[in-house]
């Protein structure tokens, strides 16, 4: 069991940034996989960066070069550094994990993940 509790959204002009965190009261095993989601209005949800317990992260072509997914072990936080916003960045940021060995091309994919945060807003203004 798991919970997950995201914070640091809010609202910023385009070029801005945002550091999001999620909190997990968890257990970590060997295996977990941590990652960060967002859903704009009328899309479906979408993977944005995963890290995973052998250190290799997973970013979603449309972030590169602009987020970073970092984590803090000891804290049981996950992070996400969102810089060079864009309007298009808009929506709602969720925490994910699971708590099983995923191989990197499906870190990204919604349905790997078995727990959920209930996610924080992030809106870019132009």
């Amino acid at each position: 069991q798991a919970r997950l509790a995201e914070s640091g959204g809010g609202s910023v002009q385009a070029g801005g940034s945002l550091r999001l965190s999620c909190r997990a009261s968890a257990t970590f095993f060997a295996n977990y996989v941590l990652g960060w989601f967002r859903q704009s209005p009328g899309k479906e949800r979408e993977g944005v960066a995963a890290f995973g317990s052998d250190g290799l992260t997973s970013y979603a072509d449309s972030v590169k070069g602009r987020f970073t997914i970092s984590q803090d072990i000891a804290k049981k936080t996950l992070y996400l550094q969102m810089n060079s916003l864009k309007p298009e960045d808009t929506a709602l940021y969720y925490c994910a994990a699971t708590f099983r060995y995923i191989p990197g091309p499906s870190r990204l994919s919604e349905a790997v993940h078995d727990y959920w945060g209930q996610g924080t807003q992030v809106t870019v203004s132009s």
